[in-house]
């Protein structure tokens, strides 16, 4: 079995850690994938007893280190705090419990610092209020108000009140929890104060823009980061649990199939229960996708580090869950073609004016590339998207949520950002988390602005107007990309190849 198999079926096996039957049944199974890593100790990394050499990530500073930090060791320390899986150990160690049960049977509630993750049990929630509030909303901070979440529970009040400081609608639970109150002793799931009464474990979400794939994004990959925060039962990874979207607006995206990783079940929304008084037996309130310092919306990213073990297990997750098939290798007889792909924007912004030329020049080079243009719209398949993505050695496109495609990509892949349009940290980060290659475009005398750019606020900005390259410049960076797709080891792996010093000229 190869080292992309391999890496593969870690991810999949740790995702299956917890269900103990699933792997005694592949223990006894001759024709299990996962019986050489079963009982091996690999471990994702937060765990108290995770051996460094066993854990999940492989993260690396290959850059000299910088800034704030001091040294190597604490370069690497930093990143993984920030944004691997130390992020996710700084999580679990901050939870507090603030209603603490009394008798079997009794409510439960505990959340991170600032509340950006919250889990309870035998919850109360009055929805009530939603009957007079007729139009459709999203973003709100005042769902719920005193008294209408609560648990039959010894509350600390204080306590949960001092951690409700960062109040806004994507960047905590404080503007819900802040409302949490303890309830009379006679309320329990019995009680006639529950008009409904949810024995499946729900997941709440707050959700950014379904529209953008950058922003709904972030929603799914802190989702799944808490699936780790929150992973204490035998549950951690069933797709038998409920999601309730914070909203009252129909849920409708193009992604919306990434759901289907997370959940067998319909969605639901604040309308499923409005009018109604709930109690949740098991309800996880995620981490969110503004939050301050999280992951991955403006995450600061200590300079030169890259590959996250975390966003690596999140790429893994997605595509096993949806079944998107993994690169094979090509007949051995034939010399390997570096698969291009150019992500083509048909929107008022960031067009490539001369898109048919730098197309041409790619395919007309002595080099052996396979050059593919794709046109991603609200109406393309997002599985099909995925499956382009994962075919693809090189991914090229202008500075938009499109480059959110590049967490999808192969582990040798590179993304070549055409132009940042002067947000230069954005998708450079993300490929430093995901850990794949990055490149941009970086010599201004040879791009040429269609006009100054004019944003809808007013004022000239880059990111509004249409671009054209030098195609010379264009090919340059092309090759830059494609030679480290050829020199991975990991590329030259998936084809049972070496490369030649002359072929490495060549690239």
């Amino acid at each position: 079995m190869n080292q992309i198999a391999i890496v593969s079926l870690v991810a999949v096996i740790l995702s299956q850690k917890v269900a103990v039957n699933e792997a005694e049944k592949c223990q006894r199974s001759n024709s299990c994938a996962f019986r050489n890593i079963l009982n091996t100790g690999l471990c994702w990394g937060y765990e108290k007893d995770c051996p460094k050499h066993l854990s999940y990530s492989n993260a690396s500073c290959p850059e000299d280190h910088k800034g704030w930090v001091s040294s190597k060791s604490q370069q690497l320390q930093t990143f993984d705090e920030q944004a691997d899986f130390g992020f996710l150990k700084h999580q679990i160690q901050s939870k507090t419990v603030f209603c603490k049960p009394e008798a079997d049977g009794d409510s439960l509630l505990e959340c991170t610092q600032y509340l950006q993750f919250c889990r309870g049990s035998n919850l109360y929630i009055d929805f009530r209020d939603l009957v007079s509030r007729p139009e459709a909303f999203r973003y709100k901070m005042d769902v719920l108000k005193q008294g209408q979440i609560g648990g039959k529970c010894k509350l600390n009040k204080p306590s949960l009140i001092s951690e409700a400081t960062h109040l806004s609608p994507l960047q905590s639970w404080a503007p819900e929890m802040q409302h949490f109150e303890e309830l009379p002793r006679q309320v329990n799931s019995q009680s006639n104060m529950c008009d409904i009464y949810i024995d499946k474990p729900t997941y709440i979400m707050k959700i950014d823009a379904t529209v953008n794939m950058y922003h709904h994004f972030c929603d799914f990959f802190n989702l799944y980061a808490s699936l780790h925060v929150n992973g204490t039962t035998t549950q951690m990874f069933s797709r038998d649990v409920n999601i309730l979207i914070w909203e009252t607006y129909s849920y409708y995206s193009n992604f919306g199939i990434t759901w289907s990783a997370f959940t067998q079940n319909p969605l639901m929304n604040l309308r499923t229960f409005q009018g109604k008084r709930v109690c949740f037996r098991e309800v996880v309130f995620p981490l969110l996708p503004r939050m301050i310092f999280g992951l991955y919306y403006n995450t600061p990213v200590v300079w030169g580090c890259q590959e996250s073990g975390l966003f690596h297990a999140f790429s893994e997750f997605v595509l096993h869950r949806l079944k998107i098939p993994k690169r094979l290798p090509t007949d051995r007889q034939e010399k390997p073609r570096i698969k291009i792909t150019l992500l083509s924007r048909n929107t008022q912004y960031r067009r490539i004016q001369n898109e048919k030329e730098l197309i041409d020049k790619l395919k007309s080079s002595s080099r052996r590339y396979s050059v593919r243009r794709v046109e991603f719209s609200h109406d393309t398949d997002f599985r099909h998207q995925l499956k382009v993505i994962q075919d693809t050695d090189v991914l090229i496109g202008m500075h938009g949520a499109g480059l959110t495609h590049l967490l999808f990509l192969p582990d040798w892949a590179a993304v070549f950002e055409l132009y940042n349009c002067g947000d230069e940290h954005c998708y450079a980060d993300l490929a430093r988390l995901r850990g794949v290659h990055y490149r941009t475009w970086t010599d201004a005398t040879k791009l040429k602005a269609q006009d100054e750019g004019h944003h809808p606020e007013g004022g000239p900005h880059a990111k509004f107007t249409n671009y054209s390259f030098d195609s010379e410049e264009f090919l340059r960076i092309v090759d830059l990309a494609t030679n480290h797709v050829a020199n991975h080891s990991a590329y030259r792996m998936l084809h049972n190849t070496q490369t030649s010093e002359s072929e490495r000229d060549e690239l």
